[in-house]
Formats: C-alpha cells, sequence, structure tokens
C-alpha cells in the first residue's frame, strides 16, 4: 500500500518567498528521511516553496483562471511538503509518521494512495492502460 504523508507546516499559508528551514531542521529532517530510505519504503519526497510563490488553477463553465499567491483565501494550512512511502497497512503509515521531527502544532497528514485496483465498477475500464511516468510500474509493484 502506498501513502502520502503530507507536511502542513504551522504558519506556511503566509510565509515569504524566501522563508527556508534553518540547518538545525534540516538536520533533523534529512536524518528521518535516511531512516525510511534505509527502512526501504521510501518511494518520493519533495519540499514546497510557500504558497506565495506559486498559482491557483480553477475552473468555472469551462474557462480557467489563474490566481498568483499568496491567497487571501488560503485557510490555515498549507502544503509544506510530502513523503510518498510503501507500506503493509494505514497504521504502518501512521506509525511512520508519528516518527516525523515536526515543531509544535505542524501536522503531517496520512492519505493513502489510490491504486489501480481501488477503482470500482465501471472505472476501471477508463482507468486501465495509463502506465503513467517511467517510474510508475516500480512504483505499483
Amino acid at each position: 500500500m502506498r501513502f502520502m504523508m503530507v507536511v502542513i507546516p504551522k504558519g506556511y499559508e503566509t510565509a515569504a518567498a524566501d522563508a527556508a528551514a534553518g540547518a538545525e531542521v534540516v538536520a533533523g529532517m534529512m536524518e528521518y528521511n535516511r531512516s525510511l530510505q534505509k527502512a526501504g519504503i521510501l518511494l518520493g519526497l519533495d519540499g514546497l516553496l510557500p504558497p506565495s510563490t506559486g498559482a491557483r488553477v480553477s475552473y468555472s463553465d469551462g474557462k480557467a483562471t489563474v490566481t498568483d499567491g499568496p491567497f487571501a483565501e488560503e485557510g490555515k494550512e498549507a502544503i509544506g511538503g510530502y513523503w510518498i512511502i510503501q507500506v503493509r497497512s494505514r497504521e504502518e503509515a501512521i506509525e511512520w509518521a508519528r516518527r516525523a521531527p515536526m515543531a509544535n502544532g505542524e501536522i503531517v497528514e496520512v492519505r493513502q494512495i489510490y491504486e489501480r485496483d481501488d477503482f470500482r465498477g465501471g472505472v476501471q475500464k477508463p482507468a486501465g492502460g495509463f502506465e503513467g511516468p517511467p517510474n510508475a510500474a516500480a512504483v505499483r509493484a
């Protein structure tokens, strides 16, 4: 089972475009990343720049509208990064999330990733045949 562990840092929704973590925070995160890698469960990870550097594309009546960040309607949470892991169960994914080196008020949200077999009924056929990125087969194995 694949899971995405989404990092929601406190205050990131209003962080300046040049906001960056300090050396101590990065060192702790790299240690955690190495533990995921050593356990053989890490499939991918990335950090994201603050929402102030992003853009949102919203859709209405067949038209796309682009809004540059920061986003006034942003809630109290913004995604700061993620890990993708492959483990045996939701409980195991949660246990790994509990080990993340997060500060007070920060959140790691654990979400299972859809696999092709998760699609039911009439959705199986249109979902079939797409192999995704070059490394997708290894991820699904």
